[in-house]
């Protein structure tokens, strides 16, 4: 999720597990400070724009290491706050803080490795998009709620409501996938890897991606609208060069973290390699330049992608809706 839904999430955690044993600011502030700690890792450089996108969310989001680090942590921070004393009450807030982090990570699409050491698995729901005023705004007007009433109880409000709408989240793509998956196998004659994730900012209007070897599918699905037939458009996946190049590092690393979902293609002499899950055909948010064919890139680079804005979001989610 973005950074300010898992600081405001942070603080209030801090917030409900403290409740009054600590002044409720210095509670948020730590809190805060747990649920930003682990996207610390996007400033680490891995040599390339790939191993970049797929080591992000590793072991700075891996369940066993934020556990383990959670003591040192509460001591220091107690220590900061002036409560050292204290630092074995801090302890479970700073544990959860810390590791509803990766959990809330985990309802997005993009992939966390929570499961290090025992897995590197990239472990991903895809019930919510990475920014979603739903989820985020409960929670800052509960945190200010609380801190200006002096109640935490606002704040354990905050977290009821979020984690209410990551249920409902959950449940409106699963009545998505129920309804698109017989249409998608009937349009293409096939049962195919599919995707069903929510299109920004909502959980209304939904987008499907299918893949078949050769091809990739895209369409969009309402949750208000739910028997209107389903539309996809066809897209060739690259199928010719993706065995080419079959065994190459960098593009068996993309084709393993997007668990499938991807696509190559060849343009201007040069070799192009997208994940499906984000973004929409053509302009997806991670494609990465893997060089020429006879001059292959040792550290391939990544696109800069075309974000609509705002304006274009709110006129595509009219329309799907």
């Amino acid at each position: 999720m973005d950074s300010v839904s898992q600081l405001v999430l942070g603080a209030s955690v801090g917030m409900a597990v403290m409740g009054r044993k600590a002044p409720l600011w210095k509670s948020a502030l730590v809190g805060g400070f747990c649920g930003t700690l682990p996207d610390l890792d996007v400033f680490l450089d891995h040599g390339d724009a790939i191993r970049n996108m797929t080591l992000h969310r590793t072991e700075s989001h891996a369940l066993v290491w934020l556990t383990l680090l959670s003591p040192l942590l509460a001591w220091l921070l107690a220590g900061v706050v002036k409560q050292r004393f204290q630092w074995i009450q801090w302890w479970p807030a700073v544990w959860l803080a810390l590791i509803t982090h990766p959990l809330l990570d985990l309802m997005t699409v993009y992939g966390t490795q929570l499961g290090l050491p025992f897995t590197d698995y990239p472990w991903a729901i895809g019930s919510i998009y990475i920014v979603d005023p739903l989820y985020t705004l409960p929670l800052i007007i509960c945190l200010i709620v609380a801190l200006w009433r002096r109640e935490p109880r606002w704040s354990r409000a905050g977290l009821a409501l979020s984690t209410g709408y990551l249920l409902w989240s959950m449940a409106a793509q699963g009545i998505a996938l129920y309804q698109v998956a017989p249409q998608v196998a009937h349009q293409l004659g096939v049962k195919p890897h599919l995707l069903v994730t929510p299109t920004a900012f909502n959980t209304l209007v939904w987008r499907v991606v299918a893949v078949t070897p050769e091809r990739y599918y895209e369409g969009y699905w309402s949750l208000l609208a739910p028997h209107r037939p389903l539309q996809l458009s066809m897209h060739d996946r690259g199928a010719a060069l993706y065995q080419q190049l079959k065994g190459d590092p960098h593009v068996e690393r993309v084709a393993w973290f997007s668990h499938g979902f991807f696509a190559m293609q060849q343009r201007d002499g040069k070799l192009f390699i997208s994940d499906l899950r984000m973004g929409e055909a053509p302009d997806f948010t991670f494609t990465f330049d893997l060089g020429a064919p006879q001059a292959r890139n040792l550290h391939p680079s990544r696109l800069a992608s075309s974000r609509p804005s705002l304006a274009q979001t709110w006129r595509h989610f009219r329309q799907r809706l």
